[in-house]
């Protein structure tokens, strides 16, 4: 099941974390996420969908 967030700031957080999980592979999920929710300025409900985006990705 792929799906596109809707929102910029959603889709910038999403590459970012994409990008920093290539670039520093040790650094925690959780941190990233946490880190690109203050950077992009995420609402709760889209920091629950980020971290849904990347557990159930990782998953399957």
């Amino acid at each position: 099941m792929n799906i596109l967030p809707e929102g910029e700031q959603l889709r910038k957080a999403i590459k970012w974390i994409s990008d920093e999980r290539i670039d520093n592979p040790g650094t925690s999920l959780s941190r990233l996420i946490g880190d690109a929710c203050l950077k992009f300025d995420l609402p709760p409900k889209d920091a629950e969908f980020v971290m849904r985006f990347f557990t159930e990705k990782g998953s399957g």
